[in-house]
């Protein structure tokens, strides 16, 4: 019988000790499981955040790169109004040179200083091209100026 109750006793001592070690784990999973939980409310509370951070951010962040681009732009335009500015005062330099006043004018109006004679030669081609592109006589420009001028002067009083 006093082999009964050692047996019994280490039964007992068996049943306890799993009693305690299952209280134990269980415990400790409380415990997990609290600290997950608290883990879990921080990580929303700081997605919450990130995600408000995010949001007031965006239209500020939309306005600053729309900006940036449309200074982009106008420093480009600004280049380009400075660049145009820059040949129109190299013009403006030539034309207060009389050499190349007078070298347009022999160009563009076909002048002819004295003691020279002017020669206009007719290419057949560029008379028939001026004929249907501008529906004309052929004549050159100044000669239908010179011809409204006359019948303008005729129908006055």
């Amino acid at each position: 019988m006093g082999q009964d109750r050692d047996r019994f006793s280490t039964a007992t001592r068996l049943r306890l000790l799993g009693e305690q070690t299952a209280a134990r784990v269980y415990r400790s999973q409380n415990r997990r499981q609290a600290r997950r939980s608290r883990l879990t409310g921080r990580a929303a509370f700081l997605a919450l955040v990130v995600c408000t951070m995010v949001v007031a951010l965006a239209y500020p962040m939309r306005q600053y790169v729309s900006q940036r681009a449309e200074i982009a732009e106008q420093e480009r335009l600004a280049e380009e109004a400075a660049a145009r500015v820059e040949r129109l005062r190299d013009e403006k330099a030539r034309l207060q040179d009389d050499a190349y006043v007078k070298r347009l004018a022999r160009q563009h109006l076909h002048y002819v200083m004295p003691g020279e004679t002017a020669y206009i030669m007719n290419d057949p081609e560029a008379e028939r091209q001026h004929r249907t592109d501008q529906g004309g006589t052929g004549r050159p420009w100044y000669s239908n100026v010179w011809d409204g001028v006359d019948r303008a002067d005729q129908r006055a009083p």
